[in-house]
């Protein structure tokens, strides 16, 4: 079974540094798991985890400047 059989959506994670880490997955949690497989121990210690925002993917232009 493809896994475009469940929907996924956007997060935008905050970070220590004020800026935003964008994400992709099923759930917040997916989405940081993805995350984990990606980044740098140190560059996971920055994000959030509690603090995110679920957001559409035709809304990201108003995002950009955020992201760091």
């Amino acid at each position: 079974m493809s896994s475009f059989s469940n929907p996924h959506f956007m997060y935008l994670f905050s970070m220590k540094n004020g800026k935003k880490k964008l994400a992709y997955g099923e759930s917040p949690e997916d989405a940081l798991e993805i995350l984990r497989i990606r980044l740098s121990s140190a560059e996971l210690d920055e994000i959030l985890v509690d603090d995110y925002e679920k957001i559409n993917q035709r809304k990201l232009q108003e995002h950009v400047h955020e992201l760091g």
